[in-house]
């Protein structure tokens, strides 16, 4: 598959871009905000936003025994904290909306562990990173590119 087209609208790269750096800096956490992001990509099949997202989470201090085991979070055990696996839970199902909304179960157990101000900010994390792969990925975006 070769890339349809590197152009990215500045407009609207600079406003994902806002809307990360504030739902990062309120959620407060950086190496959850990363773990969240490159959770969705994998969802997403996003080769750029995980090659550039490992990196960071790396960057924060992230091991790479949690990062290779992302994607089994559920069946990891203690691997990952109950506020951890509660964002993972919610980030899995704002990613895939199977049944058209987030069930409640998924919101409540991460309302348990966020404040309603975390929480809005973890779902602000969950929804740009969706957004982000979904442009990268409709437009072929090969990983490599980042450059923090």
């Amino acid at each position: 598959m070769s890339p349809r087209t590197t152009y990215l609208d500045k407009g609207v790269t600079s406003a994902l871009s806002a809307l990360s750096a504030a739902a990062k800096k309120g959620l407060g956490d950086p190496v959850l905000a990363e773990l969240v992001m490159v959770r969705a990509s994998q969802i997403n099949a996003c080769a750029f936003c995980l090659d550039m997202h490992v990196d960071i989470a790396v960057q924060n201090g992230e091991t790479a025994k949690r990062i290779a085991l992302l994607n089994a979070w559920a069946e990891a055990g203690e691997l990952y904290s109950e506020r951890e696996r509660a964002a993972l839970a919610l980030t899995d199902a704002v990613t895939v909306l199977t049944d058209g909304f987030v069930p409640d179960a998924a919101y409540e157990a991460a309302a348990k562990h966020f404040d309603e101000a975390e929480l809005a900010h973890l779902i602000g994390v969950i929804t740009v990173i969706n957004s982000w792969n979904r442009v990268m990925v409709s437009r072929r975006i090969e990983p490599g590119g980042y450059a923090p």
